[in-house]
């Protein structure tokens, strides 16, 4: 089963359902629901993890909408606001909510890096790792950082998006400046990572040569139980099926036992999302 572990959904900024004064897409206009399930559909992706995008505002309501309207074939990894009122007991009963798979943190402004860094804030990090709530982590640039919430909390379950790239950043050699800081992360048993949107990261024509050893040293690091392949399929730079296709065939040292890991078993695991 091969699962996408991250595609963004959102809907038309209308009058029927604004976005938040200001809001700017860096996506284009619209990707919807059944966009999505047009495009796994035609890639012969069973299930998608869907990432509610910022622009929106702190709203999960689109993602646990296609997680209902496709049980087993959509769940969320929601937007989590920690200074709202009630934030504390509203995460004590995250994965209540339809569809919930856990926590997506994108530590990539002023409010995030105080959930990041401030020690006011390390009930959050003491309740998702006493309720198994997972955490898919947008945090290029912050890697060391993470390194010691692993280590403080050994039991709570992080995912290292993009592999910890930034998505607006350089790209072939240049991009992969901090890889050793990743592959340090490795001796956490609880870290994994999403090899996701790669070709983005390369100026190279599939098969992405350059990107092979990277991958090749994430692999040796952290082992195909905690790589989690995905698309970012709205800022994707290659066709969706090139993305599929690196993995799929362009890594001869993947086994395919390893294949059925990184391809959908790993981010299941992971997340809690049953086979």
């Amino acid at each position: 089963m091969i699962i996408d572990s991250q595609i963004h959904v959102w809907w038309p900024n209308s009058p029927a359902r604004p976005w938040p004064p200001g809001a700017v897409s860096l996506h284009g206009p619209s990707y919807t629901i059944e966009d999505a399930v047009a495009q796994i559909d035609t890639a012969g992706v069973k299930r998608a993890v869907l990432v509610p995008p910022s622009w929106t505002g702190i709203d999960n309501s689109y993602g646990i909408e296609a997680a209902q309207k496709h049980p087993g074939r959509f769940a969320v990894m929601g937007l989590f606001d920690h200074e709202a009122a009630g934030a504390r007991e509203s995460l004590k009963a995250w994965r209540k909510q339809p569809g919930m798979l856990g926590i997506r943190p994108v530590f990539a402004n002023e409010k995030a890096l105080r959930l990041l860094n401030d020690p006011a804030n390390e009930w959050f990090w003491d309740i998702c790792e006493r309720d198994g709530i997972p955490l898919m982590c947008f945090i290029f640039g912050n890697l060391k950082r993470l390194d010691q919430i692993a280590q403080k909390h050994p039991g709570l379950k992080a995912v290292v998006d993009h592999a910890g790239r930034n998505p607006r950043g350089a790209k072939d050699e240049a991009a992969w400046a901090d890889l050793p800081e990743l592959l340090a992360l490795a001796r956490h048993p609880n870290i994994s990572v999403k090899v996701s949107s790669l070709p983005c990261f390369t100026t190279q024509a599939y098969p992405y040569p350059n990107l092979h050893g990277p991958i090749k040293a994430i692999y040796d690091a952290f082992g195909p139980q905690r790589m989690m392949w995905g698309s970012d399929i709205t800022r994707l730079t290659v066709p969706y099926m090139d993305n599929l296709r690196l993995f799929q065939e362009g890594l001869p040292f993947l086994s395919e036992d390893d294949k059925s890991w990184i391809m959908g078993r790993a981010v299941a695991k992971v997340c809690g999302w049953p086979l």
